[in-house]
């Protein structure tokens, strides 16, 4: 009967692995935020905006950038230029805030 049931086990094939629930969860993408600053222009001066007008922010360009999930400020940092010349933007992170309790 042993033999039997070692057989059975030997022909049927194994249920494939499933992720964890952790597992899955981590792979999920979210949407990251970097605001740069805000603007607050009277109503007036929006509805003129055409373009090539400019639009003042309240930050200068060295000021950290805020990373944002959802409303919530994740991290700070300063922008740099992507090293492999393809003129995008990044990131590099200064500070980043305890995420240990969730976002």
């Amino acid at each position: 009967m042993a033999e039997d049931v070692a057989a059975a086990q030997e022909e049927s094939p194994q249920p494939a692995a499933r992720p964890s629930k952790a597992a899955a969860v981590l792979s999920v993408p979210i949407e990251v935020v970097v605001s740069v600053g805000k603007a607050r222009p009277l109503i007036s001066e929006l509805v003129n905006l055409r373009r090539d007008s400019v639009l003042p922010l309240d930050s200068s360009i060295e000021d950290p950038v805020e990373i944002y999930i959802g409303e919530k400020l994740i991290a700070r940092g300063e922008l740099q230029e992507m090293d492999d010349n393809s003129g995008r933007l990044a990131v590099r992170l200064t500070e980043v805030a305890d995420l240990s309790n969730g976002v």
